[in-house]
């Protein structure tokens, strides 16, 4: 079996919405800012985005209220871009839109449940997967409530997050979500990492000073980051 190019996926897309002027909805997953400052730079110019900020995952109300706050500057930072017409050091033009956000309801409790039984995988394994679902699928549900064809996440920038998973959680709960709701919810597919993605967002938060997290959100990445921090430092002192 070919192995899927998200990327160019995303791009044959974009290029049919642009072909019939489209500028298509999109309801934006983010994880947290320095993930959302490429996806968002790259997506304006061809959607009407909305993040949405679902993150039950980020067990520690002080990292999940300094995540948010992020989130929402860098919206502000893009927003104003466009009201003064600047877009210096920036790749976008006057086709870029204005972005909009909706903060997901922060009930750890709920990312507790989903993971239950998991709790000893290692990163990136079947636990991570049943945290995709939870988010993905409430972003499905949150963008059939509110009326937007399309959806997607910035998940795919991680260079530790695996694509093919991510992108078939995601259109998992399109399926699902589009089968309960009774209207047509896509998922758009993604690779933000390609093309020097990654870097972008390195390059982006360096220039908003944006807050980057050394671990993903949850009790458990905490933990085994600190982990592996404390094992290098034994080697270092050994």
């Amino acid at each position: 079996m070919n192995k899927r190019n998200y990327a160019k996926e995303l791009e044959n897309q974009i290029s049919d919405f642009q072909k019939k002027k489209e500028y298509p909805r999109l309801l934006l997953h983010a994880c947290c800012a320095p993930c959302s400052s490429y996806c968002l730079e790259y997506l304006r110019e061809f959607f009407d985005v909305t993040v949405f900020f679902y993150n039950p995952n980020i067990t520690s109300e002080g990292e999940y209220s300094k995540r948010v706050a992020e989130e929402k500057r860098l919206i502000e930072e893009y927003n104003r871009q466009i009201d003064e017409g600047c877009f210096d050091g920036m790749n976008s033009d006057e086709n870029a839109r204005k972005i909009g956000i909706i903060e997901g309801n922060h009930d750890p409790k709920v990312f507790y449940d989903a993971v239950k039984g998991y709790e000893d995988c290692k990163e990136g394994g079947e636990r991570c997967r049943k945290c995709f679902e939870l988010r993905l699928l409430e972003t499905a549900k949150s963008a059939a409530e509110n009326g937007f064809e399309f959806f997607t996440t910035t998940l795919t920038i991680s260079p530790l997050k695996n694509a093919d998973v991510l992108n078939e959680v995601g259109e998992e709960a399109a399926r699902d979500m589009s089968q309960k709701s009774g209207k047509t919810i896509t998922f758009l597919p993604s690779d933000f990492k390609k093309k020097n993605g990654y870097k972008r967002s390195i390059e982006l938060s360096q220039k908003f000073g944006l807050y980057r997290q050394d671990f993903c959100g949850c009790s458990f990445s905490k933990a085994q980051r600190e982990k592996e921090k404390k094992e290098r430092e034994g080697e270092l002192n050994g």
